[in-house]
């Protein structure tokens, strides 16, 4: 026999009431939504698959069967890996501490024996240098390598460009560019994801890469792969260098994967000031996703950017040191079978009126997912950059955070934005140790 107790029937329901309660989303909550589902919510910036767009993909192929490169698909491998693998050379300061901590260090060694002999001594230093120090393969674009990068990059530099500019689209939907700079374009690969997004908005493209060699390969790619001046994209013009007149400035202004081909810091703050006096509105720097290509986006980012914080990058300072990166799955060219694949880079959006659109944007600016994102049952477990320059781990919850931040959370990805968390009793708990 089933009796129901009626303090117990009132305590229940109270309990039901008071769950609800705190599980019901905060109001600002609810406003951030904007009427949009939880699984397209305004922070949501990841794409699906990316594919090359048609007219790329056939004039490549095109390229490529006409040029019949011997063991292309290996050799396309092999560049792909040392793309990857490749660090920055060490610069001449950091040569000579090493020399002098070695030579202190050898000295120590050898206090006990009276040598006298500092000839000796230096051979042994340099010998140690040439052996412990990076030595950086520089790069010669010609037109065998200009294929060779075309089978190995064109698709995966594609994804990472457009995820990038997309970005751009999704939080500033008012931008419209009329016109784009393209530093160390390569095959042009700037020029079609930005066409992609905005069209024929884009009245302009200058294309800045020294290789002539890589600027005829990405001529030809404009073109459907054949020599016929009929380009897929009007109004792309291509340089050897930059512009000189400090007054010429562009909408959008991009160098992907090209920072990192400079040899020394000098070169590459040269580069990049030069390229902000360039910029109307937008910089966009993009990098391998290494812990170099990050470091190398931190130095811009050191020089010219206002940030939601002002601090150092956090994954700079925690150690080991963890590049911040993001993924992208993209197919690739159709050599032999398409293959789905993922391309995992660095990427800095530097606005000139960053400080209007922050105010603008309200939360989005402040909490971004650096990690996949675990799904759980009952919670989500996310890793956040948060805007006072700390990483986050944190378990959202229904109960916790609210019906919509959880839904939210559940329907993000690894770079998507979440709203900024302000439930300061997670914060001794959760933090990242």
């Amino acid at each position: 026999m089933y009796v129901k107790c009626s303090r117990c029937y009132v305590a229940l329901c109270l309990k039901e009431a008071q769950r609800c309660q705190s599980s019901a989303a905060p109001l600002e909550q609810a406003d951030f939504l904007k009427g949009a589902p939880h699984r397209k919510h305004p922070g949501v910036t990841n794409l699906k698959t990316v594919r090359l767009p048609e007219q790329l993909q056939g004039a490549a192929q095109s390229v490529l069967k006409s040029a019949e490169v011997k063991s292309l698909t290996e050799r396309a491998h092999k560049l792909s890996s040392f793309l990857w693998s490749r660090k920055r050379a060490i610069e001449s300061s950091q040569l000579r501490e090493k020399a002098i901590l070695l030579e202190k260090k050898f000295l120590e060694q050898e206090r006990d024996i009276h040598t006298g002999d500092d000839c000796a001594l230096k051979t042994r230093v340099l010998s140690e240098l040439r052996r412990t120090t990076y030595h950086r393969t520089p790069l010669r674009y010609d037109e065998d390598l200009g294929l060779v990068y075309m089978a190995a990059r064109l698709a995966g530099g594609y994804a990472a460009v457009l995820r990038a500019l997309n970005e751009i689209k999704k939080r500033d939907p008012l931008f419209v560019p009329y016109s784009l700079l393209d530093f160390g374009s390569g095959l042009g690969t700037c020029t079609w994801a930005s066409h992609t997004l905005w069209g024929d908005s884009l009245k302009e493209y200058v294309c800045v890469d020294s290789s002539g060699d890589m600027n005829t390969l990405a001529e030809q790619l404009l073109s459907g792969g054949s020599e016929v001046d009929n380009p897929v994209i009007k109004q792309v013009y291509f340089r050897q260098f930059l512009p000189v007149s400090p007054t010429v400035q562009f909408d959008l202004v991009i160098a992907a994967f090209s920072l990192s081909e400079l040899t020394t810091l000098d070169e590459r703050l040269n580069v990049i000031f030069t390229l902000w006096r360039k910029t109307n509105s937008y910089l966009v720097l993009v990098e391998n996703g290494t812990k170099d290509g990050h470091q190398i986006l931190m130095e811009a980012r050191d020089i010219i950017l206002k940030c939601t914080h002002e601090l150092p990058c956090p994954k700079l300072i925690k150690q080991p040191v963890v590049p911040c990166n993001f993924t992208q799955f993209y197919y690739s060219l159709p050599l032999t079978r398409v293959k789905r694949q993922q391309e995992k880079f660095s990427y800095l959006i530097i606005s000139r009126s960053a400080e209007e659109k922050a105010q603008k944007s309200e939360h989005w600016d402040m909490t971004r997912l650096i990690a996949q994102v675990h799904r759980r049952p009952r919670h989500v477990q996310c890793q956040l950059c948060c805007a006072n320059g700390e990483l986050k781990q944190l378990a959202v919850t229904a109960r916790r955070h609210g019906k919509d931040m959880y839904r939210c959370a559940r329907s993000s990805d690894w770079g998507d934005l979440l709203p900024m968390f302000h439930a300061e009793d997670d914060t001794n708990n959760d933090e990242m140790q």
